[in-house]
């Protein structure tokens, strides 16, 4: 990533505040060619980051089979009468392939959104944005230990199956060896995943996390004039899309 990117340099919030934005304009433009235009917009965004490659992998693990049998089941279930192309009792209706183009190109902005936040966003300076507008610091470290559970747990997995390696298991191969390398790593990873918790409990506890008294942070966030003037903006495309959508 560039230090001195401008899109790395925004206040989380006002990254946030775009992957709403995208979210909330794609249920009040009803059109696939915008939700794809939205898509378009995350990946120039993405690749002005730098952050291109692990974006599209992203995308493509976490939303390509969603989207493909969510646009099939659309395509050969939803009600209509111009049936394109029929295979015994399934039919493929024009009226099924736009609704799923819709649904599936929707989800695929949102998800686009909403993977390039994570992406250029580190988890840290969102909980600090939202703690700074008023969020309690216990909701704060819920949100942080929930965003940072699954990478955390990844990384430990890793560790204990490099371990499980070097002791002579073998942990490559078919889906069975494979399957039988995981299982001896269940028991370590809850473990370590309890002493891990235990050990945050007590680290918060000497922090005197559980005080009334107001909380102070060395850790500052500081806004720019985009941070100022991009919100303002994607609330007013908002409520042009919905104006345009009343008198459309």
């Amino acid at each position: 990533m560039l230090q001195h990117n401008w899109i790395l340099s925004l206040h989380p919030l006002t990254k946030f505040y775009f992957s709403l934005s995208i979210t909330i304009s794609v249920f009040i433009v009803s059109s696939y060619w915008y939700a794809m235009a939205m898509f378009g917009i995350c990946l120039i965004l993405a690749l002005w980051a730098g952050v291109q490659k692990a974006f599209l992998q992203n995308v493509l693990l976490a939303l390509g089979f969603l989207l493909i049998v969510l646009f099939l089941m659309q395509a050969f279930f939803y009600p209509g009468n111009q049936v394109i192309w029929k295979l015994g009792f399934l039919s493929m209706k024009a009226e099924g392939i736009h609704y799923g183009l819709i649904m599936a190109t929707r989800i695929l902005a949102i998800g686009s959104a909403f993977i390039l936040f994570f992406k250029i966003t580190a988890v840290r300076d969102f909980v600090k944005a939202l703690e700074d507008i008023g969020l309690p610091p216990m909701g704060a470290y819920v949100v942080l230990s929930t965003l940072q559970i699954i990478p955390e747990m990844r990384k430990q997995s890793r560790v204990i199956m490099d371990a499980q390696r070097a002791r002579g298991v073998e942990t490559e191969g078919n889906v069975w060896v494979r399957a039988k390398a995981f299982i001896p790593i269940l028991t370590p990873l809850i473990l370590s995943s309890i002493a891990s918790t235990e050990e945050r409990a007590i680290t918060l506890e000497s922090r005197a996390f559980l005080t009334k008294n107001k909380k102070t942070s060395l850790y500052k966030l500081s806004k720019g004039p985009l941070d100022h003037v991009l919100p303002i903006a994607f609330v007013v495309i908002l409520v042009g899309l919905l104006i345009g959508r009343v008198l459309g």
